[in-house]
């Protein structure tokens, strides 16, 4: 396994648009799961393991996890021309306290 991983916690997406709701492109990341079959891909034998914060199809599917290779997770892409992280953690302490109030709203925790 690689020996970068993403923490629990909260994360914007890159698609994120900080002039709209807090919440669009926000994720809680719960962990990273393992593949448990031998005839899994390399790549994608780790998965992240989150749920959007806002309202997505898995959401409404009945409020299942998404799941995404961890190198994909972890990987850079390209937004207008500049290079920048897929997933960015959040640490602004009200922007954390107004996602953790959305997560108990949406999830009922």
């Amino acid at each position: 396994m690689t020996t970068t991983h993403p923490t629990p916690g909260y994360y914007y997406h890159y698609k994120h648009d900080p002039s709209g709701p807090i919440n669009n492109y926000a994720y809680e990341v719960m962990g990273v799961g393992h593949h448990t079959e031998d005839d899994c891909r390399p790549e994608d034998q780790y998965v992240v393991v989150y749920r959007p914060l806002y309202e997505a199809f898995v959401y409404k599917n009945g409020k299942m996890f998404d799941i995404r290779p961890l190198a994909m997770f972890m990987e850079t892409v390209e937004k207008d021309g500049v290079t920048c992280p897929r997933f960015s953690p959040i640490t602004d302490a009200d922007t954390l306290a107004t996602l953790r109030a959305t997560a108990r709203e949406m999830y009922g925790e």
